[in-house]
């Protein structure tokens, strides 16, 4: 019987190389599609893959979508809104949920997945970043299956196939360092907007390529590893690699230690998960060639320069609704930054602010998330605006 999928933001990164591998392999169907409002990209997603329902969250750009629609005849439903998305994410016909949105926006479509007991293949790290207990402890009693999408995740998910979970000693998440690896504190506070989004190695949405230059990245994706993996912050490090061939690794308490390869694609674990727990041929992506490759370096992350990373396992630690709060304000930050209202360095300084003047509330429910999510946007915007 043939798979049948929806893509929550189709027309990002993410959801555009979910349906390049769909498209090639042609042996998954789309059942639904949603976007922001990129409506001429989802027209064309629709046109080639013919989903039953789309989604846009603006509800003028869908009415807009409606009406072209209608002219050429096409049939496929369109709904708007975050209520659509929840529409969408709890769709009969469909068997797996991609959340390829950014941002907070991909938690409450992630929990009404999982009620509506769909498996889901997880490429927004914000909905265990800020609800990582609700969202682990929803799957468990559904028993639905979280497949991580993110490299990084994907590695360690893959490396831990077949062992025990109490044989492992530690996750080493890999980062590439971004394009500022070998800046000074000088040189960052000289960097732009421009700078920040030339990834070296990795073709990624923008908001996510700035997480990447600050290394808040590779901090949210420590949270999301500790949900995903259930295992304690200190049993997490990372580990800058700049050539990005190794995606993570695992260590046991033999001293082995486990590392998926692979070229920077995420076509690779996209694939990977929408194909568990077989593998699909993905030639047209192609192989690691180890000898013009030569040598794989590594080095410890700058934490006095990027101090977003440590940021996110001070939140770990204090737990409770701060990772909400850490995420919610780092958002707005790289908003801003990207809008050119603040500068580079800006990002930590307010982030931190925000941590410090929050009052965490331990064992949240998802409206004490949702509350603190508000409150840490409102009170970053006014940080922003005071610099």
């Amino acid at each position: 019987m043939q798979k049948k999928i929806v893509i929550l933001g189709s027309t990002g990164s993410i959801g555009t190389q979910t349906l390049d591998v769909v498209g090639r392999n042609k042996d998954i169907q789309v059942a639904g599609l949603a976007a922001y409002s990129n409506i001429d990209l989802l027209e064309e997603q629709i046109i080639a893959f013919k989903p039953q329902v789309v989604c846009v969250m603006l509800p003028e750009k869908a009415t807009l979508l409606e009406e072209r629609l209608k002219v050429k005849q096409i049939h496929t439903e369109v709904i708007s809104g975050e209520e659509g998305l929840v529409t969408l994410a709890t769709l009969e016909s469909a068997d797996m949920i991609v959340t390829a949105v950014v941002g907070m926006i991909g938690l409450l479509p992630t929990l009404a997945a999982i009620k509506a007991g769909k498996t889901i293949a997880l490429a927004n790290k914000e909905t265990l970043v800020t609800a990582g207990e609700l969202v682990m402890r929803s799957a468990k009693e559904n028993k639905v299956g979280i497949l991580p999408v993110d490299s990084e995740h994907s590695a360690i998910f893959q490396a831990l196939r077949g062992n025990e979970h109490k044989s492992v000693s530690k996750l080493i998440l890999t980062a590439s360092g971004g394009p500022f690896r070998t800046y000074t504190k000088e040189q960052l506070e000289q960097v732009t907007v421009e700078a920040a989004l030339k990834h070296p190695n990795w073709a990624m949405g923008s908001k996510i390529t700035i997480d990447s230059a600050s290394l808040m990245n590779k901090g949210l994706e420590v949270i999301e590893a500790k949900y995903l993996f259930d295992v304690e912050p200190s049993q997490i490090d990372v580990i800058v690699h700049k050539e990005s061939i190794i995606h993570s690794m695992v260590e046991y308490v033999d001293g082995s230690t486990i590392a998926q390869l692979g070229q920077p694609d995420m076509r690779h674990p996209i694939a990977y998960a929408l194909y568990y727990p077989e593998r699909t041929d993905a030639s047209y992506i192609k192989s690691l060639d180890f000898a013009s490759i030569g040598t794989l370096s590594f080095e410890a992350p700058k934490k006095n320069l990027f101090p977003c990373l440590q940021f996110a396992y001070d939140a770990l630690e204090i737990g409770g609704t701060m990772p909400a709060v850490l995420n919610a304000a780092n958002e707005v930050v790289v908003a801003s930054f990207l809008n050119k209202q603040i500068r580079f360095l800006d990002i930590p300084k307010i982030i931190h602010m925000v941590m410090e003047k929050h009052i965490c509330i331990n064992r949240p429910t998802l409206e004490d998330i949702l509350g603190c999510d508000e409150w840490a946007r409102e009170y970053s915007r006014k940080k922003v605006t005071e610099l």
